[in-house]
């Protein structure tokens, strides 16, 4: 029999719906329009490189101010960065497609996609929406850092690092974060290289001065680097916390494991075990449930067996049919 393409791609009734399916990429393509706004209207206005991808477009955008008057004027003759973001991920994409999961592929095509139209579509602004360069690093980086959050936890890509630290996994034993550390650092630091921008150049201008300029370049990408990334790692691990109970119920544990299956409709497992000090049999219910879930199951082991005893814990994540599902 031939399956369907939603078998094909989510291994048949088992796998994603097409209504989550959908809705990851609504998620996914709204989300990248805050990525594209903080580029354009905070990074790309006080001249800082971040990491990724967003930096290299960043520097050559500002590498090539001026050389492209005709084709590229209202870019101020410089190569846009929706332009040098989708040409670069398209070849990244194409290397990736024979060595990584293709389904991992057609998502960061999508993204890709997106976000070059997102920064396409805003204005890049002449002054930063933030006047304080700090400022502007950790704000923005936070809310770069929650958008991300928004597209990764939808199984999406923004593209970029991501997919090389994916290719050099593939080849070498080298973790996915450690890859991507490696090229923040290299693309932060190579902004070093990049001139002074006419707006902050004074007569007279010192070299150290220019030194000067340079070095608080590079800390600010530093500074965005990491408020977007702690911003990231709170939010994913945030969205996949759960809560996990052991519930020991001498005499009632049935009507428990009954109670929660129906009315807070998670699966129950029931333990056989034996009570140490009393050397007798006693079963334990496990549960596996979200955060606004755990005070209804609380109330249901109360009215039920008040003398039961609970052991409650967070999971950083939970996968499986009710909760995330298994990455790709």
């Amino acid at each position: 029999m031939t399956q369907s393409l939603h078998e094909q791609l989510y291994g048949g009734h088992y796998g994603q719906t097409p209504v989550k399916t959908v809705f990851e990429y609504v998620a996914i393509f709204l989300a990248m329009f805050p990525m594209a706004l903080i580029v354009n209207w905070i990074i790309l206005p006080l001249n800082i490189v971040s990491g990724g991808l967003t930096g290299i477009c960043a520097i050559i955008y500002y590498a090539t101010r001026g050389l492209f008057p005709g084709l590229f004027a209202m870019y101020g003759g410089s190569i846009p960065v929706w332009l040098t973001t989708l040409v670069f991920n398209l070849i990244l994409l194409a290397i990736a497609y024979f060595t990584v999961d293709w389904r991992f592929c057609v998502r960061t095509l999508f993204g890709t996609l997106t976000l070059s139209m997102w920064y396409r579509v805003i204005p890049i602004r002449e002054t930063s929406l933030i006047d304080d360069p700090v400022s502007a690093c950790i704000v923005g980086g936070l809310a770069f850092g929650v958008a991300l959050g928004v597209v990764m936890s939808n199984n999406g890509s923004s593209g970029g690092t991501d997919i090389v630290a994916k290719v050099v996994h593939h080849y070498r034993d080298i973790s996915l974060g450690r890859v991507m550390i490696i090229c923040d650092l290299i693309i932060i630091a190579s902004s070093y290289m990049l001139p002074v921008p006419e707006q902050y150049m004074t007569d007279g201008m010192t070299a150290q001065a220019i030194a000067d300029f340079k070095t608080r370049r590079i800390l600010y990408g530093l500074c965005m680097t990491v408020s977007y990334t702690l911003s990231v790692d709170t939010m994913m691990t945030h969205l996949r916390r759960s809560v996990q109970f052991f519930i020991y119920s001498q005499n009632r544990y049935a009507e428990i494991a009954t109670a929660i299956n129906v009315t807070v409709n998670r699966g129950v497992t029931v333990l056989d075990g034996t009570g140490w000090y009393l050397q007798q049999p006693m079963h334990v219910v496990t549960v596996l449930a979200h955060r606004h879930e755990a005070a209804q199951i609380m109330r249901i082991v109360h009215d039920i067996d008040p003398n039961a005893f609970v052991s409650q814990a967070n999971v950083s994540g939970v996968f499986g049919k009710g909760f995330e599902a298994f990455s790709r």
